[in-house]
């Protein structure tokens, strides 16, 4: 069914600390306008400071994931102003992505292209359909893929990055697992099953530990290794002395689930 012009750009579901995030533009392929953008912006600020979100999925309504950029509205604003405008709120989106405090799980299914492949490289894990593809392919249009290569590039390998980038064609499933793009690979009926239970994995676990973890991670990877490893160090000893990691290696120890306070 068509998006009305009364219809919400972007739909939110919770249930037992899993946020669904479902882009809801099925007729442009979920093309991330300006709107939409902003719209995905603004509920990852709110999302920051929910304690209770543990995880986000971020998934796209109808038969496609994301099909990157509106190319029909930024030929339509033959302006400058407009188009740095675009694309400083996208880099800025993406950074929110990595930055936001909780996981965060792409589920992709049918395309996920040029901006919507820079989507999927931005979240922390991504799940994908059998049937699912990704391609940078703003080299065949004259419109070169440079800010999809900041995500793509620091997700899989260098041959890998120019590969896609350069030659612009749409690789499957399979391939992105093995370039490192996603981490599952189901059939499309198992889709929502295999998120599912990641999304729950991730729930079970303490959110400050998540939290402490997921940043570390980001902030290192850019680091030479002994400044890497110095702030790692300094990380797990700031983590050991919360009450959660008391709690967790106590209940490690005495065979019992553990019990999370988030502190």
């Amino acid at each position: 069914m068509a998006v009305t012009s009364d219809e919400p750009m972007l739909l939110r579901s919770d249930r037992e600390g899993i946020t669904r995030l479902t882009l809801n533009r099925p007729a442009a392929r979920n093309a991330l306008s300006l709107a939409l953008m902003r719209e995905l912006q603004a509920e990852l600020d709110r999302i920051r400071g929910d304690s209770g979100v543990r995880v986000v999925v971020i998934e796209g309504k109808g038969p496609a994931f994301c099909a990157g950029h509106d190319l029909k509205e930024l030929r339509g604003r033959n302006d400058r102003a407009f188009f740095e405008e675009v694309f400083a709120v996208c880099s800025t989106l993406m950074q929110s992505i990595v930055r936001l405090p909780q996981p965060v799980i792409a589920r992709v299914h049918g395309i996920a292209t040029a901006a919507g492949c820079q989507l999927v490289a931005s979240c922390d894990l991504a799940v994908a359909a059998e049937t699912a593809r990704f391609a940078t392919p703003g080299v065949n249009i004259g419109l070169f893929c440079s800010t999809p290569m900041v995500a793509l590039s620091r997700n899989v390998g260098r041959k890998q990055a120019m590969e896609m980038l350069l030659l612009g064609e749409a690789i499957d499933a399979q391939t992105a697992l093995r370039f490192g793009l996603v981490n599952r690979v189901v059939p499309e009926d198992q889709l929502d099953a295999e998120v599912e239970r990641m999304a729950k994995t991730i729930v079970s676990k303490s959110p400050l530990t998540l939290k402490i973890g997921k940043e570390a991670f980001y902030r290192q990877i850019e680091m030479p290794m002994a400044e890497a490893y110095d702030y790692a160090a300094r990380v797990m000893t700031e983590n050991m002395l919360a009450r959660d990691a008391a709690e967790g290696i106590d209940a490690f120890l005495e065979k019992r689930a553990p019990v999370w306070c988030g502190a």
